[in-house]
């Protein structure tokens, strides 16, 4: 808030809330996966019937499941695919999910990204939402691209370049002054 002023005027509107996770790698991988390139509400409606399949929301499930109970679901065959591959690299050990705390940014956006569907804006969502690292700056996302647009640039478009220049003096809290400029668009807190 010192350094920057959209930011005093932002987070006071926002009181006591805060970027939580939901504690389960795997769970919010799945999620990020099934809410790609869809509305909020109809994720939300394609994650609730997927999630009521499996016993538990856990690799060893999800591999169990039928390929036709899961497209029933509303899940296209490519992310069925996506999701497979998902439970298998955890299922097999290929991730270092005891590491990822001690491991840097990109490290761990090279392991996920390895994931058939998972590119980098999942795996900034996952470090932002799960991880809870307070310094990603994703890019790549709309919403932020939007509302940098909207809150610093009178509705004009912004480049990367644009976004990036903005957000140096959100340093080392990108992810928490980009957590607020999503509010700034919708008030309701998106989680992961």
């Amino acid at each position: 808030m010192k350094k920057d002023r959209v930011m005093k005027r932002l987070i006071p509107q926002y009181g006591d809330a805060m970027l939580q996770s939901r504690g389960d790698a795997f769970g919010t991988l799945a999620r990020s996966i099934v809410g790609q390139q869809i509305s909020v509400k109809a994720a939300q409606t394609v994650w609730d019937r997927f999630a009521a399949l499996p016993p538990a929301m856990t690799p060893q499930a999800v591999l169990k499941l039928k390929i036709d109970d899961m497209r029933a679901a509303g899940l296209s065959a490519r992310k069925v695919e996506y999701l497979v591959d998902l439970a298998l690299h955890f299922d097999a050990g290929k991730l270092h999910v005891e590491g990822w705390h001690g491991m840097d940014d990109e490290a761990i956006i090279g392991e996920l990204v390895a994931i058939r569907g998972i590119g980098r804006w999942t795996a900034e969502m996952f470090l932002i939402f799960h991880l809870l690292r307070p310094n990603v700056l994703p890019l790549d996302d709309v919403g932020l691209i939007n509302g940098i647009s909207h809150n610093y640039f009178s509705g004009d478009p912004v480049s990367r370049s644009d976004a990036r220049e903005v957000a140096q003096a959100w340093q080392p809290w990108c992810s928490v002054a980009t957590w607020y400029i999503w509010r700034s668009l919708d008030p309701l807190p998106v989680t992961y």
